[in-house]
């Protein structure tokens, strides 16, 4: 854009900035290159920041200040200032992948006297990165190139598939799979049901839970759709207690899409941090495998919710989805297309 064009459209020239005491709080807007092949960038005046005081007066000393080749009054100040400011030394800018195109918006004066000038890193222009394993190519995924990505995908998905194949003897109904439904996402928040399905496909639980505290939950009632009217008359979760603690002592591997947040709240009904930790060395996370074998050979693919997961290995739902006992199913049938060798039979 030319300088003209610019000042109708009332953008600002570093220099203008600098008089006006301001800075650039964005990238610029637009460029002229001037005849000397240096370029003048333009900024919004709507995204500008009120400059430090340091910078806001030429010092007196000559040698606090220098004018640059077009003219602007630059200030010297310390690498530690420059640096809060967004400037950095051209060496600087090298190591973060930047290379300088604009002149220098400020200098400090090193022991030895010389000078080291600083360039505002929202002008710089990026480099594309390279390839951590190769160094030859452009960045595609992992940080690595196409070429070495695609060898290391290959690797990554033979292992992944030698994992998901393997045989783990386990016995169906020794093996539980479990969604709870919660009266929010935080800690704090109380469960409201729960569904437990053995590996045979047999229902062990599944109850709603009245909560003890909570009284409403419209958002996340919008997603299971659970009421307060219908937890009413339902028992609460000390009253389960006993029945959950004997059903997931009798388990050798329980299994839940996203378990984080569902073993979180299920291991509250246990009193010591010991117990706690045998109950966690049984969790295993469907939506972890899931995620690994999306990774190894969908790598395109981005959602890995529930559904995705279903939907990608070809599983209808049983039931109405979001709620606990047909995301336990759903769960359940995850699992069996990851780890068709997982049970004894």
């Amino acid at each position: 854009m030319s300088p003209a064009e610019a000042d109708k459209k009332h953008y600002l020239t570093r220099p203008i900035l600098n008089k006006m005491h301001l800075m650039p709080a964005g990238d610029p807007i637009a460029y002229d290159e001037n005849p000397d092949g240096s370029i003048t960038y333009f900024f919004d005046p709507g995204r500008v920041v009120e400059a430090p005081p340091e910078l806001w007066y030429t010092p007196v000393q000559p040698t606090e200040s220098m004018t640059t080749e077009s003219g602007a009054v630059i200030v010297r100040m310390s690498t530690k200032r420059a640096a809060s400011c967004g400037y950095y030394s051209k060496e600087r800018l090298d190591q973060m992948n930047y290379d300088v195109i604009e002149e220098p918006v400020a200098y400090t004066v090193r022991n030895d006297k010389s000078i080291l000038y600083f360039y505002d890193k929202k002008t710089a222009k990026r480099r594309p990165l390279m390839c951590v394993e190769c160094g030859g190519d452009v960045r595609f995924r992992r940080k690595l190139c196409r070429a070495c990505f695609e060898r290391d995908l290959a690797i990554r998905r033979a292992e992944g598939d030698a994992h998901r194949n393997e045989f783990y003897h386990q016995k169906r109904e020794k093996v539980l799979f479990f969604d709870l439904e919660l009266t929010g996402v935080y800690d704090h928040d109380e469960i409201l049901s729960i569904s437990i399905v053995d590996g045979t496909g047999r229902v062990i639980m599944d109850t709603l839970v009245k909560p003890v505290h909570k009284r409403k939950w419209k958002r996340t009632e919008k997603i299971h759709g659970i009421t307060p009217d219908m937890v009413v008359d339902a028992p609460m979760l000390s009253d389960l207690t006993p029945t959950l603690k004997h059903i997931f002592d009798s388990a050798d591997i329980i299994v839940a899409y996203g378990i984080s947040t569902d073993y979180s709240h299920i291991k509250k009904i246990y009193a010591t941090p010991a117990e706690q930790e045998v109950l966690h060395s049984k969790a295993r996370c469907a939506a972890n495998e899931f995620v690994r074998f999306q990774s190894e050979h969908y790598p395109d693919m981005v959602h890995a919710s529930l559904s995705d997961a279903m939907e990608r290995l070809g599983i209808e739902w049983d039931g109405v989805a979001h709620t606990s006992i047909a995301d336990t199913v759903g769960c359940a049938k995850v699992w069996e297309k990851l780890f068709p060798n997982y049970y004894e039979d």
